[in-house]
């Protein structure tokens, strides 16, 4: 399964989740392909260093990272997307309009494991089945008040303390994400 994770400049919010998830799936798990790109990246930057040492500081391996452009075969491959904002969501479909049932916002997609029944997930046995039913169930969960609460802010050029929140926004969001992911092996 290839996970893709989208933010802007694929140096921030992407990368970060994609390397904690990686983490958090752990070194045995050759079943799931972790990768980030960026709708307005520069091919070859490297991860902004204090979202780097927020990587670190939650379990991500930021050294090896360097920045993609998201493109229609990037994003038509991926089997799960999970967006830093809803813009990029619809960045994602407007390339790939069948990446729709497969893309959210990586809020929207653990709001929507969160809110579920534990027999909604019943007779799931692959992550695709995971996120085949994520997808058909997510209106069934209601939505947040302000729908920007589905999104993460953007930390780049800002403070620290705006990293530490961001990146704790998006490991307390891959909590439930990883956690379901997990129970699949």
């Amino acid at each position: 399964m290839r996970i893709l994770f989208v933010c802007s400049g694929n140096i921030c919010r992407s990368p970060l989740g994609a390397q904690v998830l990686e983490a958090r799936l752990g070194p045995d798990a050759p079943a799931f392909t972790v990768e980030s790109a960026g709708t307005i990246a520069d091919d070859g930057a490297l991860m902004d260093g204090t979202a780097a040492a927020q990587s670190s500081r939650l379990g991500g391996e930021p050294s090896t990272h360097r920045s993609r452009y998201l493109t229609e075969q990037i994003a038509a491959s991926a089997d799960l997307v999970l967006t830093a904002e809803r813009s990029h969501r619809a960045a994602v479909v407007s390339l790939a309009p069948r990446a729709a049932k497969r893309a959210f916002t990586i809020k929207q997609f653990a709001r929507v494991l969160d809110g579920l029944e534990p027999g909604d997930l019943a007779g799931i046995e692959t992550a695709q089945d995971l996120v085949d039913r994520v997808a058909r169930l997510r209106g069934t969960v209601p939505p947040p008040a302000d729908p920007a609460d589905d999104d993460v802010d953007d930390p780049y050029r800002r403070s620290e303390d705006t990293h530490v929140r961001v990146a704790d926004e998006i490991a307390a969001a891959l909590t439930p994400i990883a956690d379901a992911l997990r129970a699949l092996r």
